[in-house]
């Protein structure tokens, strides 16, 4: 690639990242404050009232982290069945487009992505599923799988507010709150802005239209700018067409790119603001954000690096990594893109992460490998992190021989077990998983004959991706995996569900054993948490706790094919 075409795409990339952190900065701040006062106000809205009477909930009635927990799991699987029913029954439903139902393989796997905000797609959306599924099924799970991640982080964080009640809120009010305060009307406004931006609305179905060639060509239609909207917002990321973001009916032009990118990351980024004044301490917020922002700097310049270094023979003798990415957005805009979809568990793309260089595929395995808490998902980002927290302090309170303090909660052994158990829960099925698709006799020959594509490292990669995706509830995918077979689509769908329901299972016990104790003074001892010195402990934590865990199975995928 000539020099004068690198400087460009740097220049573009460092203008498009200007822009973002501009725009979250000035977002950060009220966005933060009006979720820290939908989840701590007091009185409710008329149709959250009726909400409540429908459901037979009592709004002042606070849970114990086991009542929470067991709500959680009765809405999310009243959810998958929903979804996994009318995938079943496509056929006879309005605006079915005259698709047949989808197999029961993979209206599991389909049900389980989506109810788990890994929006995982082992199959085509537009010749797959009709409008009825899309918007009753796949959309109304998208806003709330997002509004069931948030009211877990916000329950953490009640933990460490709370005095000794054992109470950390009640699932249904913040379900019921994230979803009318803050999902709907800002998918609502989101959702104009990019039909004004070229994105369809409409229930035309296929329309067949003739080329300038004198052809003709069968165009899909659909309602995409509503789904569009809390595709992003939400990072959920599963996509109305094939292509995804790729997709011009999904994301026609540079500007509605970048809308999109600050869609991944507004809710996640703005949220340690909310953390901030829920504990009463905004310089808490302010040092877990920090921490965030760093890490999604040198992952976003690390990816582009490499997408630009046009890694591996091919690649240079064509000028460019320009292979599965779209001439509207170029390197920079597409590594970028990559970052915040990889980073934040939204699964989207805009370029097809399959054909990256090796190592710019891999920094989106270690995005996701690290957790995605930089800032991650809306609300499993800023749980996830706090989890990271905990560790952090702990490892400090070893080095000075003291028992370890955070936000005046006493880190005792049920914590940092709980603590523990939460980040071995991920990799656990990552590597399980992966390891039984190359070890079970018949599920091997299937997994290398049907699934993979590109044989040798690639294809172990490609593998690798599909629980890490899966496993941190990504969705994204290495495109060359054909993963609509029997085994792939159920060992991933068990591997969403208990990548999703596990740690949330751990981070709500943790809560609760929070939520019971006082809080106790600052002494001189105890670790500032809100300095800089604090940042850099917690990135460490980051960093060693992705890295010790996964380097080894890296080094066999991307890092071998990279070096190679």
């Amino acid at each position: 690639m000539a020099d004068y075409s690198v400087a460009l795409e740097w220049g573009l990339f460092a203008a498009q990242l200007g822009t973002v952190a501009l725009v979250l900065i000035l977002v950060h701040r009220p966005l933060g404050d009006y979720m820290a006062r939908v989840y701590t106000g007091t009185k409710d809205l008329t149709v959250e009232r009726g909400a409540y009477k429908l459901m037979g909930v009592n709004p002042k009635s606070e849970q114990s982290w086991p009542q929470y927990f067991r709500s959680v799991l009765a809405f999310s699987v009243l959810g998958v069945l929903l979804v996994y029913l009318l995938q079943r029954i496509q056929e006879i439903l309005p605006y079915s487009l005259k698709l047949p139902a989808t197999s029961e393989p993979l209206a599991f796997n389909t049900a389980i992505s989506f109810v788990t905000n890994t929006n995982w797609q082992s199959y085509s959306p537009d010749t797959t599923l009709g409008y009825t599924v899309q918007m009753v099924g796949l959309a109304v799970q998208n806003f709330a799988s997002a509004a069931v991640g948030i009211a877990i982080a916000v329950a953490l964080i009640r933990g460490f507010s709370a005095r000794k009640s054992g109470l950390i809120g009640n699932f249904w009010v913040d379900l019921t709150r994230g979803t009318v305060r803050l999902l709907l009307p800002a998918s609502l406004v989101i959702a104009v802005v990019l039909i004004a931006g070229g994105i369809i609305q409409n229930f035309n179905g296929f329309q067949t239209i003739h080329t300038i060639a004198g052809g003709t060509q069968s165009l899909p239609g659909g309602p995409v700018a509503s789904q569009e909207a809390i595709k992003m917002l939400g990072t959920n990321g599963g996509g109305f067409f094939n292509a995804n973001s790729a997709h011009p009916f999904e994301n026609p032009t540079g500007w509605t790119n970048l809308v999109e990118i600050l869609l991944m990351l507004v809710i996640p980024f703005s949220l340690p603001r909310t953390f901030g004044r829920m504990v009463g301490d905004t310089r808490q917020g302010t040092a877990i954000v920090g921490t965030m922002a760093l890490l999604f700097v040198v992952s976003a310049v690390s990816m582009t690096a490499f997408e630009l270094a046009a890694g591996g023979k091919a690649t240079q003798l064509a000028g460019a990594a320009m292979e599965g990415k779209e001439t509207r957005f170029g390197i920079a805009a597409s590594a970028l893109y990559g970052t915040s979809s990889t980073i934040t568990s939204t699964g989207a793309v805009d370029s097809m992460h399959d054909s990256f260089t090796p190592l710019g595929g891999g920094m989106a395995l270690i995005n996701m490998m690290l957790g995605e808490v930089a800032p991650g998902g809306v609300g499993a980002g800023m749980y996830g992190i706090l989890v990271l927290a905990i560790i952090a302090v702990f490892l400090a309170g070893l080095m000075v021989g003291r028992t370890p303090e955070y936000l005046g909660k006493k880190l005792g052994a049920r914590e940092i077990k709980l603590a523990s158990l939460y980040i071995l829960t991920t990799p656990t099925l990552v590597l399980l998983g992966t390891a039984l698709s190359f070890a079970i006799p018949g599920v091997k020959e299937d997994v290398a004959t049907t699934s993979i594509y590109n044989p040798g490292l690639h294809g172990f990669s490609e593998v690798l991706y599909a629980f890490t995706s899966a496993a941190n509830n990504n969705g994204s995918a290495f495109a060359g995996l054909t993963a609509n077979t029997p085994w792939m689509n159920s060992a991933l769908g068990v591997t969403m569900m208990l990548g999703r329901f596990v740690p949330i299972l751990f981070v709500l016990a943790l809560a609760g054993s929070l939520a019971t104790q006082d809080h106790v003074p600052v002494t001189a001892g105890t670790l500032p948490t809100r300095r800089p010195q604090f940042v850099g402990l917690l990135i460490g934590t980051v960093i060693i706790v992705g890295a010790l865990t996964y380097f080894p199975v890296l080094a066999l995928g991307p890092l071998a094919e990279g070096l190679k």
